[in-house]
């Protein structure tokens, strides 16, 4: 056997050098994650206690605001729009322009009338002193013919008058207090016309110029002017189109009147109330810009409930959803001018319920307009003006034709003189 050589190197395996403990090091960065952690919810939840629970959120939110369609009150035909979509229009600047022809001519017609009606009117007032003049004169009449009734009475005794002159003088009687009672009745009927009255103030003078008030009217409205300040939009009418009242034509938006309509789900109304602070962003302009508001009111039912198909949870299988409630919230006019909105534009809200004041609803009723114009107001007085100038013009002087009753006393003398003389006929 060979003998094993001396000299031959023997490799022996290396021993491993000291690995440090891993599972420590995975230990010491649990706890400080958890430390972490902690602190987090710690901060949050302090966060929230001091100041998250006194704020609620929605991104359901978008611009409102009003949208007025401007309408015509009488038919016509356009032959000028002074407004375009983006135009910014102010109170009382004609919109769209009708034609007048028509409207001219019924003013015309119209005013001509009412003078011929208060010529009328001034001849009744007249005729009470004519009719007066009448009842004189056949009161005069049947005092002679009595008188000479009674002078031919007397001769008939002596011969010198006839039954027949004695027959005639009766009959002339009779005819002449037939004559007086006309007259009365005539006076009596005219003054029923014109009594208690007075030229301007006559039933007919003011049916005419109830007819000059509406011709001058309708003539006005042949002009349609902004009723308020705002932005136009929606434009529809087109010149030479024949558009009858109600139409609509045209929408002005005032953009400094706008609100915001925030839909919140139910469970986040608990604490809402009225006048409520807001803070609103839009990105239109992004975070950069903040506007501020408070809460105006809540709406009377879910935007479910108001939907043109409401759901109808009575019949098939029932998944329940959280309804969400629109809550109106005013915006800063001085904001908005500059910063101007949009209608429809989102919103971001955010409103500070920690203000628990306010009622949850609107406790008291409105007792003055949310909005007017007075645009139409100078219609009127310019149709007055003009009715009282057309009857100056037909009236003679300054003063009324009033009821003159100073034969009174005259007339009904007449009369009772009538009657007393039928009956000793």
């Amino acid at each position: 056997m060979n003998a094993p050589d001396q000299n031959k190197t023997v490799s022996v395996p290396a021993q491993p050098e000291y690995a440090p403990d891993k599972s420590g090091k995975r230990r010491v960065l649990l706890i400080i994650i958890t430390l972490i952690v902690l602190i987090a919810l710690a901060a949050y939840g302090t966060w929230w206690y001091t100041v998250g629970r006194n704020f609620e959120h929605t991104e359901d939110a978008y611009a409102a605001g009003n949208v007025v369609q401007v309408t015509s009150q009488v038919a016509g035909t356009v032959v000028a729009i002074h407004a375009d979509d983006t135009d910014v229009v102010q109170t009382g600047k004609p919109l769209v322009e009708l034609d007048k022809t028509d409207a001219k001519v019924a003013v015309d017609q119209a005013e001509a009338q009412l003078a011929q009606t208060v010529r009328e009117v001034r001849v009744l007032f007249a005729n009470n002193g004519s009719l007066q003049a009448n009842v004189s004169l056949r009161s005069s009449e049947v005092e002679r013919a009595k008188s000479d009734l009674a002078r031919r009475t007397q001769l008939l005794s002596t011969g010198a008058v006839s039954s027949e002159e004695l027959e005639h003088a009766r009959n002339a009687v009779k005819s002449a207090e037939a004559a007086l009672q006309a007259a009365s009745e005539q006076l009596t009927s005219n003054r029923t016309l014109t009594e208690n009255t007075t030229v301007t103030q006559h039933p007919n003078v003011l049916r005419a110029a109830a007819r000059v008030r509406e011709t001058l009217l309708a003539l006005s409205r042949t002009s349609l002017p902004a009723p308020m300040n705002g932005f136009v939009a929606k434009r529809a009418v087109q010149v030479g189109q024949r558009i009858a009242p109600g139409s609509p034509l045209l929408s002005i938006v005032p953009l400094n009147t706008l609100w915001v309509d925030a839909n919140f789900k139910e469970v986040q109304l608990a604490h809402m109330r009225i006048g409520q602070e807001v803070e609103l962003h839009s990105d239109l302009y992004g975070t950069d810009v903040t506007y501020h508001g408070k809460v105006l009111g809540m709406s009377a039912g879910t935007g479910s409930a108001f939907a043109l198909l409401p759901a109808q949870n009575a019949s098939g299988n029932w998944i329940k959803v959280v309804q969400r409630v629109p809550v109106r919230i005013s915006l800063d006019p001085k904001e908005l001018e500059a910063h101007p909105l949009r209608i429809g534009v989102s919103m971001q809200v955010q409103v500070n319920i920690s203000q628990q004041q306010g009622a949850p609803v609107t406790a008291a009723a409105r007792t003055t307009p949310a909005y007017q114009t007075a645009v139409f107001e100078q219609n009127g007085k310019d149709a007055d003006q003009r009715i009282a100038e057309i009857i100056a013009a037909n009236l003679p002087g300054t003063k009324d034709h009033k009821v003159d009753h100073k034969d009174d006393h005259k007339e009904n003398h007449s009369a009772a003189a009538v009657k007393t003389t039928g009956k000793g006929a």
